[in-house]
């Protein structure tokens, strides 16, 4: 029987049953027999528009690209601007829908679909991992078009699990950062971790003409980020509003896209180092900026 039929058919219960084991101690011992796999790169993505999941352009390709060249995860956690939430939740389905939480746009990016299987196994894991705070399972949400807008040029079979941990918007960067250094051991079990966000987010100032005009508040707030990640300076980025205050208020009206950042800069461990790409501002506001740490 395969591992995934045998956990969806109680395989965690009747492991607990034969040994005597607690259903937390047998999902340990999982956690210990998964195949071993070499650590996985951590990602955030900056995603933009959802029409990037169905138009052929510069970030749409380097999505395509990035799929190509990376080893093949076992499943993937995705940690998406668009799932906020009062507690932190982890989504623990076994089929995920697919979430189309936009409007105004095209019926063909309606009509897309990522038909991927969820990964109940791991958000258990996920579940166990988190001390920072009580992680609850959640079977009514899905996958936003924050996961699946780029999984679908990355991925587009859609044959690799995908679960969803949410963001707890009033909680501090240091909480989210804290949380993503928590999650450190998912990568030694092959999941490849997603935040799926953009360094600067503001759609009230979009260039709507696209001109290729660039604000001073977005090319500022998009190089001392970067800066501050290329020293290892995680001190100041936790800090960020403090230290750049009305550059800061303007790239993140609300800070939502920011936020799944801070899980991936946890997860940063100090022998690895960051590689960017989609380095640019798009439409005036919104930096499209991604990078990969390995």
């Amino acid at each position: 029987m395969k591992r995934r039929t045998f956990l969806k058919t109680g395989g965690l219960a009747a492991i607990a049953q034969i040994t005597g084991m607690s259903t937390l101690s047998a999902l340990e011992s999982l956690g210990h027999s998964l195949a071993p796999s070499t650590r996985m790169p951590a990602l955030f993505i900056g995603h933009g528009s959802p029409m990037n999941a169905i138009e052929d352009n510069e970030f749409s390709r380097s999505w395509k690209a990035l799929g190509k060249s990376l080893q093949r995860p076992q499943a993937i956690l995705c940690v998406s601007a668009h799932w906020l939430t009062n507690n932190t939740m982890v989504t623990g389905m076994s089929h995920p829908k697919t979430i189309h939480d936009f409007g105004g746009f095209p019926k063909a990016l309606f009509d897309a679909q990522y038909p991927a299987p969820g990964s109940p196994e791991f958000a258990q894991m996920t579940q166990q991992l988190i001390t920072a705070s009580h992680v609850q399972s959640d079977d009514s949400w899905g996958l936003d078009h924050g996961t699946w807008s780029v999984l679908l040029p990355m991925y587009p079979a859609a044959d690799i699990p995908v679960f969803q941990l949410s963001l707890v918007y009033n909680q501090p960067p240091s909480y989210h950062y804290e949380i993503g250094k928590q999650l450190s051991k998912l990568r030694e079990k092959g999941v490849l971790i997603i935040g799926s966000g953009n360094l600067v987010h503001n759609l009230g100032r979009i260039d709507w003409h696209n001109t290729g005009m660039v604000y001073d508040w977005a090319s500022e707030f998009d190089t001392k980020f970067t800066n501050w990640i290329d020293k290892g300076d995680h001190a100041s980025i936790l800090n960020y509003q403090k230290l750049l205050g009305t550059t800061a208020t303007m790239a993140h009206p609300t800070y939502d896209h920011l936020l799944p950042l801070f899980y991936i800069l946890g997860l940063q461990q100090k022998n690895e180092k960051v590689t960017y790409f989609n380095d640019k501002i798009s439409m005036g506001s919104l930096s499209m900026r991604s990078m990969m740490i390995s």
